[in-house]
């Protein structure tokens, strides 16, 4: 009798399932046309197209053809050189993924588009070698980090632990290099042989052995890949294929703490979570005063900002800067003009009692306590938007290095030079 009780319940169990097999179909996979899009050049320029994805509601993926990429539905992209680049909208929808191209043509060259601060810093910029070459920061302490994810109360720090100077020598991450190329954002990682690799991924290295913690591992050159470097709400730089930066963790996705143009401090993630990894670069050949402590700690740096006054046509005589390091007082911070050229500059210290390096800070530039201030475009790469309740501002932000820093000239109301 068990039995037939047995063989019952499961005909039951499989009629149930098979009255209810439409509760697990899929939905409909998207359609080659469900991918299209559309273009056009911008007010501003001609060279920076706006896209749009036709459909709403979907996780849209792009890659541009000029070694760029980004998401969303509605985007603009940059395009430098003139040419014909083949630009790839791929959207993922419930029922699965689909991609679209088109190709797009770029009549002129605009090497203006080349110079924004971001690129200069990284590159060197299209007046100078076209290319630039970073290094660890080896000969200085907190040159490679390790701090808590979510960050902690030192802000974007690597407060759990940081080098000392060489602390990892002949470990195969002080002979890397690290090439960013202006021309199709090309990006070299010049290894000499080898690198060094989290513990956790060794296996996934043949070869590898351990050495101060962590692992050596044979790796080749990695030439030719792409760098994009990605402005939002946070200042994203990736590299593409197998090369990475640094100490690998299983990430080649990092965020941007500070850039100028001479040093370039990243923050990355671990692979499974939980940590936040550091690394301080410099351009090969530099030779820098101080890395910042000695593992954990911070200096007081100086900052110097440069604002050129030669386009401003409302009448001034003081330029002066504004923010909340001085409670944006008006005139209690003036800039100078020594030698009459009409770039202003002030130097402020930023103690390490209040800001730790990777901070931001914001501030603008005024005059005449007040009387005219900047106008900023909240589209600009060097600024940022805050809503106080009913109140939006719009201002110029730092990130508060770890040494000393100048500050590129910037123009009245702009993130570059006049």
């Amino acid at each position: 009798m068990k039995f037939y009780w047995l063989v019952f319940i499961a005909a039951i169990t499989l009629l149930f399932y098979a009255c209810n097999k439409k509760d697990l179909q899929l939905p409909d996979p998207p359609s080659e046309s469900d991918a299209a899009f559309t273009y056009s050049p911008s007010a501003a320029n001609d060279n920076i197209i706006e896209f749009t994805a036709s459909t709403a509601g979907v996780i849209a993926k792009w890659d541009f053809g000029n070694g760029a990429l980004g998401s969303g539905t509605n985007i603009s992209a940059t395009f430098p050189n003139a040419g014909t680049y083949e630009v790839t909208l791929s959207i993922y929808a419930p029922g699965g993924s689909v991609s679209s191209s088109q190709e797009i043509v770029i009549k002129e060259t605009d090497l203006s588009l080349l110079n924004s601060p971001l690129l200069v810093m990284l590159t060197g910029g299209s007046t100078g070698d076209g290319f630039k070459t970073w290094v660890l920061d080896s000969a200085n302490s907190t040159h490679f980090g390790v701090g808590p994810d979510p960050i902690g109360s030192q802000g974007n720090f690597p407060e759990w632990w940081a080098a000392g100077p060489g602390d990892k020598n002949g470990c195969g991450l002080y002979n890397d290099r690290y090439v960013f190329h202006l021309d199709n954002f090309k990006f070299d990682m010049i290894t000499n042989g080898d690198v060094y690799v989290s513990n956790e991924l060794a296996a996934d290295f043949p070869g590898s052995f351990e050495n101060l913690g962590d692992f050596t591992a044979p790796y080749s050159d990695q030439i030719d890949e792409l760098w994009t470097l990605t402005e939002d709400e946070d200042t994203m730089l990736s590299v593409s294929g197998s090369s990475f930066i640094g100490f690998w963790t299983g990430v080649s996705d990092y965020k941007v703490i500070q850039l100028t143009d001479t040093s370039l401090w990243l923050q990355y993630q671990h692979h499974s979570g939980g940590l936040l990894w550091y690394l301080r670069l410099i351009p090969e050949g530099f030779v820098s005063d101080n890395g910042g402590g000695s593992g954990g700690g911070a200096t007081d740096p100086n900052i110097t900002f440069l604002v050129d006054m030669n386009q401003v046509t409302d009448a001034f005589t003081t330029p002066e800067i504004n923010g909340e390091f001085n409670n944006w007082c008006g005139d209690c911070n003036p800039l100078s003009d020594d030698d009459a050229d009409n770039i202003w500059e002030t130097t402020i210290e930023f103690s390490s009692s209040t800001y730790q390096p990777g901070d931001t800070v914001e501030y603008k530039f005024s005059a005449d306590f007040w009387t005219i201030q900047e106008t900023l475009d909240p589209s600009l790469n060097c600024v940022q938007t805050t809503i106080d309740g009913s109140n939006t501002y719009t201002n110029r932000y730092v990130v508060i290095p770890v040494n000393d820093t100048i500050i590129n000239t910037v123009c009245w109301a702009s993130c570059g030079p006049c």
